[in-house]
């Protein structure tokens, strides 16, 4: 390994998918959070875990843990194999394992963003309420449905420092990729092998 020669933008990239899939799945640390009052609703989501909670109690959707595992397996084959190739970006097998691995923290970003925006989408429509990606509002209801006096919930949502860690470790994937021309216009020819005398 020619120090050179290594991708460091793929390499530190790499390095902060480990952590990013360290913190929120190890850890449960969400990328983005929501607070309907102080316990009528909270969610803590995040593509590799998510829970959900009404009053306290902890609701387990199953498709959404099945999409949590299966974007956490991709992010950790992804973050192998771009360190893999950011050592040795050079070797015939080097850019198809780059190829992988810096589409699959991309593909998870802008699937998980999609995803918030169709949250907020879906809960103004149902609350006919401007309900906010990123800030705070306030749900009233009325007395007549709530069966006594009008109740008023705040709402807050927000991204957590783990969603900008993970932006920061998709671009730098990105960069990778775009870095690898450099890599590939200074690498020095393969050598073709020498073929053993006949008989030997």
């Amino acid at each position: 390994m020619k120090v050179n020669q290594v991708n460091w933008f793929g390499l530190t990239g790499g390095i902060m998918i480990v952590g990013v899939v360290i913190l929120s799945a190890a850890f449960a640390y969400p990328w983005w959070e929501l607070t309907v009052g102080q316990e009528f609703l909270k969610a803590d989501v995040s593509p590799l875990n998510t829970h959900f909670s009404v009053f306290g109690t902890v609701m387990t959707i199953p498709l959404i843990w099945v999409l949590n595992i299966t974007c956490l397996l991709s992010l950790i084959a992804s973050a192998i194999a771009i360190l893999i190739y950011s050592v040795v970006p050079t070797r015939s097998y080097s850019k198809h394992l780059l190829g992988f691995a810096y589409k699959k923290p991309l593909f998870t970003l802008l699937l998980f963003v999609i995803g918030i925006f169709a949250i907020a989408f879906v809960f103004g429509a149902l609350l006919q309420i401007s309900f906010p990606v990123a800030g705070s509002t306030t749900l009233t209801v009325p007395a007549s449905m709530s069966g006594s006096t009008t109740i008023k919930m705040p709402i807050v949502t927000g991204f957590t420092w783990v969603f900008w860690l993970a932006v920061a470790a998709t671009v730098l994937c990105i960069a990778a990729r775009v870095y690898h021309r450099r890599i590939a216009l200074t690498a020095p020819p393969t050598e073709p092998q020498a073929k053993p005398p006949m008989g030997a």
